[in-house]
């Protein structure tokens, strides 16, 4: 399975921070310079002469049943995408990118469970998680880009300035890496992510209540095409979680709408 790269970076992780005689500047230059170390992606990019890519060399893969909710069949690098509801969709994002192998981060998500990105098939070796990023989670995003594939970035319930989400969208641009918020207000993403929970199915008998599947109603809609929809589960069997369209499940454009399921 691997092991996740955890790094401190914030100042409410637990450490004395006078003891250890470093400062937050310190600590980010100290992360710039642990993000360099990680095997070149421009290795695999096209140059400025505008060679052919291959569509790994453009996308970052998803789920294979939320595949057709993208006008592309991925995301998009250089993109900024904005995700929302079940936390599911984030987790089979980093699971698609880690196990194509790319490189993602988790910023400021204290509570996501990793343990079921590594059942969807998630390289846990090729993720790095920063729990606490201090005061200024952006900044620690836009030194990630520099060096990582998918950059997932809660925002705690803040709002981004429009001018400051401009700039890090150049860097995100620039960088050819998929930049994804949540939990917060970005204006200006290239798509927008919605995943609600449709229902649970496949407990296993009385008294037992082992969950065996999750029913999930996910919208997408982006500058450069309409609404669409899709039903998909993702069901845990043994060895794996694995997401499946549904059975009535079909993709769905215009101003069809994702229906949120009683809770």
């Amino acid at each position: 399975m691997g092991e996740v790269t955890e790094l401190p970076v914030g100042d409410d992780d637990g450490t004395d921070r006078a003891a250890a005689g470093t400062s937050r500047e310190e600590r980010i230059e100290a992360l710039r310079r642990r993000i360099t170390a990680i095997p070149a992606r421009s290795e695999t990019v096209p140059d400025a002469r505008g060679d052919a890519e291959t569509g790994a060399d453009r996308l970052l893969p998803v789920p294979e049943p939320l595949a057709e909710l993208l006008p592309h069949g991925g995301l998009v690098r250089g993109t900024v995408v904005s995700v929302s509801g079940a936390t599911s969709l984030l987790l089979g994002m980093l699971a698609a990118a880690t196990a194509a192998g790319g490189y993602a981060a988790v910023i400021g998500l204290r509570r996501l469970g990793l343990l079921a990105a590594a059942e969807m098939g998630a390289r846990l070796q090729r993720l790095v998680v920063i729990p606490d990023p201090g005061p200024d989670p952006v900044e620690i995003a836009a030194v990630l880009l520099d060096g990582i594939d998918l950059v997932v970035l809660g925002l705690g319930g803040t709002s981004v300035p429009s001018s400051r989400a401009r700039a890090v969208a150049a860097r995100v641009r620039s960088r050819r890496a998929v930049l994804v918020v949540t939990d917060g207000r970005w204006e200006g993403a290239h798509t927008r992510l919605e995943a609600r929970i449709g229902g649970y199915h496949g407990v296993d008998g009385p008294g037992r209540g082992r969950l065996c599947g999750t029913r999930l109603a996910v919208r997408a809609h982006g500058r450069a095409f309409p609404p669409r929809s899709v039903r998909v589960e993702v069901c845990a069997d043994r060895d794996a979680v694995t997401w499946t369209p549904a059975a009535e499940g079909r993709t769905r454009t215009g101003t069809d709408r994702v229906r949120t399921a009683a809770r």
